[in-house]
């Protein structure tokens, strides 16, 4: 299918180099360039990334995703401390770590994601961090140790309904991944939850309104809602574009079901403009 006018963005490959530069020199991943992210060149430009720790191979074979798979290297342990730099050269005071799936990790890489974290909240009492983990087979031991950790935000991605997940999600289980936020919730009720889906794999409106409800059982905070975009003819095919409307439409009735702060528009990606939700959620849409 041919793109729609609404899905013109240009990438200015240009305005990445400087933070490209950067990220190789401290020896550090990006979703970003990871995920082909169509939002690089706006970000980049703005020296903001979205640092990718434990390495840019994934153990799980999701047919949506263009990070690599395959069987992933040794973490690094000195990694925190270079995102810290990293964070100090940007001059972020709001900083997103994530990772692929490590299933070759015994805790999955949780206690990486708690060192990154504090390596990064270290810089100052002002410092605010999200993390955008993998589900680490619901381990209660690595989500509680996530849960309790320094970070203001925490995300966990459903990606898809649950009629799909056999074809988009084949090594991951729905119900695994609302559990994983269900118990991070229930384990620190102070923290901010955040999830996302990408629409357009054929799923219907019925079935979306249906993971939005479900995530607001888990009192999940915070969601993303963006276009599906295939990387490649190799990936899942894109079903449909979904109209902007449509976006919104998603967007009224997740505020009607009390999220918090919902971004939901074809662009959307999972850190996209992540600071500003906490600060939205303390200004507008509040339910008790």
């Amino acid at each position: 299918m041919r793109k729609p006018f609404w899905l013109n963005k240009k990438i200015d490959l240009n305005s990445c180099r400087h933070l490209k530069e950067m990220l190789r020199d401290l020896r550090l991943h990006s979703v970003c360039e990871q995920s082909l992210c169509p939002n690089i060149s706006e970000c980049f430009s703005r020296s903001v990334a979205t640092f990718m720790i434990l390495g840019d191979v994934c153990t799980r074979n999701c047919n949506f995703c263009s990070v690599k798979k395959g069987r992933p290297t040794l973490p690094d342990y000195d990694e925190p401390q270079r995102i810290k730099k990293a964070a100090e050269r940007l001059d972020l005071n709001y900083v997103v770590i994530t990772s692929p799936t490590r299933d070759d990790l015994c805790d999955g890489g949780a206690s990486l994601f708690v060192e990154t974290a504090q390596a990064v909240k270290s810089i100052s009492s002002k410092q605010k961090v999200e993390v955008l983990i993998p589900d680490f087979k619901a381990d209660k031991k690595s989500l509680m140790s996530i849960a309790t950790s320094c970070a203001d935000v925490i995300g966990h991605n459903l990606e898809t309904v649950p009629s799909l997940y056999k074809k988009v999600r084949s090594d991951s289980s729905y119900r695994r991944s609302l559990s994983v936020l269900e118990t991070i919730k229930l384990a620190n009720r102070n923290v901010f939850t955040r999830s996302g889906l990408m629409l357009g794999f054929g799923e219907r409106d019925d079935e979306v309104i249906g993971v939005m409800q479900n995530l607001r059982e888990v009192n999940c905070d915070f969601l993303n809602l963006g276009q599906y975009l295939s990387p490649s003819l190799k990936h899942h095919p894109v079903i449909e574009y979904v109209p902007v409307g449509r976006f919104d439409f998603f967007k009224k009735q997740a505020y009607s079901l009390g999220f918090r702060d919902v971004k939901s528009s074809p662009y959307v990606r999972s850190s996209y403009l992540a600071c500003t939700s906490i600060v939205n959620s303390k200004t507008q849409h509040l339910t008790p």
